[in-house]
């Protein structure tokens, strides 16, 4: 049995000699492997005779197991090495200067926002909130939106599969429902003077529309309102939202919770009027819809529709902040571009 205890010293000191886990592994399956030197010793079993074949077995086994051994106590030195060279090349230098922090920045449709709320509050507005799964209630009927209306319909509203106070849930498809929210809660305090920011939506996507958008609807509730006080305080937004003189029109319109309704048209803002891509060449730019109050709505929510007038009014966020900025594709807004992002950094508006 000389031979294998050759084998094994020879085996040992080979795998004491393995540089790396690469020729770690050559040498145990060329000494332990199924054709290794070693295990080929068990083949020589059968021509020996019974009484020696016990004790070669043994020590053959005792030779694998030896150089198991070894293999496996060479392996966690070259894993240690390897994890003590990884550490070394990962090391930081704390003496260096540091590589500083770049300041980041509010989203454009961010910045729009809090502008638009602080000069709403400005002039006695408070900003309001409310759920953003509603029910047909808040979203629709209050709204004197007819049963037929497209809006109801599956292909332009997110319905939910639950209930909320048992009517069928459904995703916001305006702020309106927080107006109406407002209002009910407030129909013994009045006057009341609000706005409602926040996502909405409904099933659209284009370069100008997205399902998710933001919007901000505007409500007042006293005695006395006429349509001239909504057209003063609309006119006087626009001109300090864009921080210029502008011209501002109404056009005749139709919307379920008010009457008279209007669409409001502002001087191009980025032709100033003369006439581009932008505005098609009108000179003018679509901005927001407004009315008075329906009565209907005031009385859905238990306001004295005789006494009280209301108006109100609602604009995209996304929109305005698109006209503010120059930007010509709302898609921009929600793909997390850092190149576009990097651009919003410094200030608040």
């Amino acid at each position: 049995m000389e031979s294998l205890t050759e084998l094994t010293s020879r085996a040992l000191a080979e795998i004491s000699a393995s540089a790396d886990s690469a020729r770690l592994d050559e040498a145990r399956v060329h000494w332990l492997g199924k054709k290794g030197l070693i295990t080929e010793q068990l083949k020589s079993l059968g021509a020996m005779p019974a009484e020696q074949r016990k004790e070669a077995g043994a020590r053959i086994n005792e030779a694998k197991e030896a150089v198991q051994a070894a293999i496996d106590a060479r392996r966690s030195v070259l894993e240690a090495q390897e994890i003590a060279r990884k550490l070394a090349e990962g090391r930081v230098d704390v003496t260096l200067d540091g590589r500083g922090e770049v300041p980041g920045g509010l989203h454009p449709v961010t910045r729009a926002r809090l502008r638009i709320e602080r000069l709403f509050r400005e002039v006695g507005f408070e900003v309001a909130e409310g759920p953003e799964i509603e029910d047909d209630f808040h979203n629709f009927s209050a709204l004197n939106v007819p049963a037929n209306h497209p809006a109801r319909a599956m292909h332009d509203t997110f319905y939910l599969e639950h209930e909320v106070d048992g009517e069928r849930a459904l995703l916001r498809t305006h702020t309106s429902p927080v107006q109406i929210r407002a209002l009910q809660a407030a129909r013994h305090n009045l006057p009341l003077a609000v706005i409602a920011p926040g996502r909405v939506y409904r099933m659209d996507s284009d370069a100008t529309h997205t399902p998710m958008f933001h919007q901000v609807e505007g409500l007042l509730v006293d005695e006395g309102v006429s349509f001239a006080n909504l057209k003063s305080i609309l006119h006087g937004f626009m001109e300090a939202f864009f921080e210029r003189d502008l011209a501002m029109r109404l056009r005749p319109s139709y919307f379920p919770f008010t009457e008279p309704s209007a669409e409001v048209d502002i001087t191009c803002v980025a032709c100033s009027g003369g006439g581009c891509r932008l505005c098609k060449n009108t000179g003018w730019i679509e901005v927001l819809g407004c009315g008075m109050v329906h009565p209907n709505v005031l009385s859905a929510c238990e306001v004295d529709a005789e006494r009280y007038t209301a108006y109100a009014f609602g604009m995209g966020i996304d929109r305005l902040a698109m006209l503010r900025y120059g930007v010509t594709d709302l898609r921009l807004f929600f793909e997390n571009d850092l190149r576009f992002l990097r651009q919003f950094r410094g200030g608040w508006s």
